[in-house]
């Protein structure tokens, strides 16, 4: 299909309030109502805010971290940052203190913009323990909220000023000078569109340490219009913004969903029971996420919470738990919705690939999909030689095009690392083509868990518990947990038998810098890791220790307190 775009985000809003200003853009949930939001007031919001940025001094090439969550704040951040030329990185409100200032040191952020008030977590706090590491410390914005929340800047000045984003008044708030920290990639260096930076997301690679992937402004916009004609959006529709929009798949909706017109339903705090009703009443046409979370609406839905699913017309169901087709059937027969498996990346956008509607239920209902769009070119090559590979065989999944990472935040290395000698994006994901067309999505590459909705390098676990000074050897595996989802299960080797080591103050020593879905359900404590040699010399069986993982289920084995089972 052939893309016509709006050149930038700025456009693409200014078209959306002169076709319908009284239209509803946003809807945001507080204290359980809704409250909708007008193009027109949305695009004001957005006015005041750039022009609270350009006071202060923000400039074009700069970063704002946006450490919101799901309110309609975090697309007016996203539009009036575009509007002057500086991008965004979302940052999760889950997110520890260690992985916020891995982000302040990585995109240099001239500003941060916090909540006064959330759901009882101090992101505040997190931040104010991480700004130790920014250099310089940015100027904070905060943001009342949807609630409105009362707030006093000085209490949250670190050093450059604080205000309160939308009221006016930034007295004594200086963005500080920060250089750009953009690597470009050799997708970012062939594109036709030289355009600023516009957004970007958090991923990890292959030692565990997160990567910054960013997109130019016209390719957001590009992006966003392929997938709402895939997907069927236009005028009057209600997209679930139940993922974070600080990621990629929630960000990626969000967009496909304003570019067709239709509202979006942000869902700050996703409780399932609640979310039933407002699919109902707020007659939701199309959700995207994975089956862990449509396995929570699904469960809800079946223990009794029995709402009118009739508006719902599309889904996009990433298979993390096998309950996909489950889902899909459900969501067929009491909706008539169309389902398809999704697959995306941080780097290539998510919704990258969907099946079309003529695609047979056998093949719609898996992960992967065809291009959104005809520019999008995709192979699947064998990921040592790069030797591209015939139908059905399993390979690489490779990307170019213009939905390919345009740069690294703070990262030189990673486009090198990234990419093959032609210019295509390694996705580290595992794939074939099918003979009908399309691309089948079979699994990670790599050992890489899917905890809690989000993909975590087992990596960035073992590299945090290898930290601490008495264990010598870890490895991170996942397993199905009992309810069904999966578990981070940790082993370690102690320095000796002696090593004052137990499994409780392992977690707090992952709990201090990891988020709280990376903490592992169960540590063991073993004697020695199985190995196996190999012609690439010793590895440690992950097999085995799944097995283990899956016996032990339930207690945490420590050799020196007895034989295990």
């Amino acid at each position: 299909m052939t893309v016509t775009t709006h050149p930038t985000l700025a456009g693409m809003l200014a078209d959306l309030v002169r076709r319908s200003p009284d239209s509803p853009i946003a809807m945001d949930v507080a204290a359980g109502e809704v409250m909708a939001r007008t193009r027109s007031e949305l695009a004001r919001r957005v006015d005041q805010l750039r022009e609270e940025l350009s006071d202060i001094g923000v400039r074009r090439g700069q970063s704002l971290a946006v450490y919101l969550p799901n309110w309609s704040d975090a697309l007016v951040w996203q539009f009036a940052a575009s509007a002057l030329g500086a991008h965004v990185i979302g940052v999760n409100t889950r997110y520890n203190v260690g992985e916020v200032a891995h982000i302040l040191t990585s995109a240099r952020p001239a500003v941060v913009a916090v909540p006064a008030q959330f759901h009882g977590l101090d992101i505040f706090g997190t931040l104010r323990d991480a700004i130790a590491v920014a250099d310089p410390v940015p100027a904070i914005a905060v943001v009342p909220g949807p609630s409105n929340t009362q707030a006093t800047p000085a209490d949250f000045d670190l050093g450059a000023g604080a205000w309160i984003a939308g009221s006016g008044d930034t007295t004594g708030v200086h963005a500080p000078e920060t250089p750009s920290t953009a690597a470009w990639t050799p997708a970012g260096v062939r594109a036709t569109d030289t355009g600023e930076l516009a957004v970007a997301f958090t991923t990890s690679g292959s030692t565990g340490t997160p990567k910054l992937a960013a997109h130019r402004d016209s390719a957001v916009v590009r992006h966003a219009q392929a997938d709402a004609a895939i997907m069927g959006v236009r005028e009057g529709d209600v997209i679930l913004g139940v993922l974070p929009v600080s990621g990629v798949f929630g960000f990626s909706t969000a967009m496909a969903g304003l570019a067709g017109g239709a509202a979006i339903l942000m869902e700050p705090v996703f409780d399932a029971a609640a979310t039933l009703d407002r699919v109902e009443s707020q007659r939701v046409t199309h959700i995207v996420g994975g089956d862990d979370l449509f396995g929570r609406l699904y469960d809800t839905w079946h223990e009794g919470r029995r709402t009118d699913l009739r508006s719902l017309r599309w889904l996009g169901i990433a298979d993390f738990l096998g309950r996909s087709h489950d889902i899909a059937r459900w969501a067929s027969d009491e909706a008539g919705a169309q389902t398809t498996g999704v697959f995306g990346s941080s780097e290539v956008f998510a919704l990258a690939l969907l099946w079309s509607s003529d695609d047979p239920e056998s093949v719609r209902w898996n992960g992967g999909g065809r291009p959104v769009e005809s520019a999008i070119d995709v192979r699947v090559a064998d990921p040592f030689d790069d030797r591209i590979l015939g139908t059905d065989e399993e390979g690489e999944l490779q990307f170019r095009g213009p939905n390919v990472v345009d740069a690294y935040l703070g990262n030189p290395d990673a486009a090198a690392r990234a990419f093959t000698a032609d210019g295509w994006f390694r996705s580290g994901d595992l794939a074939r083509a099918l003979d009908t067309g399309g691309f089948r999505y079979v699994c990670r590459m790599g050992d890489v868990l899917r905890l809690r909705g989000f993909l975590v390098d087992p990596a960035e676990i073992e590299h945090r518990l290898a930290e601490h000074q008495n264990v010598q050897t870890a490895k991170v595996v996942g397993i199905t947990g009992s309810g069904g989802y999966t578990e981070a299960v940790a082993f370690v080797v102690p320095v000796d038998a002696d090593s004052d080591l137990d499994a409780s103050a392992l977690k707090n020593w992952c709990r201090d810098r990891l988020a709280a879905f990376k903490v592992p359900a169960a540590v063991h404590v073993i004697e020695e890791m199985p190995t196996t040699v190999g012609g690439n010399g010793t590895k440690i069986r992950a097999v085995e220790l799944r097995d283990w993982a899956q016996r032990w289920s339930g207690q945490e084995v420590d050799y020196r307190k007895g034989t295990p089972e």
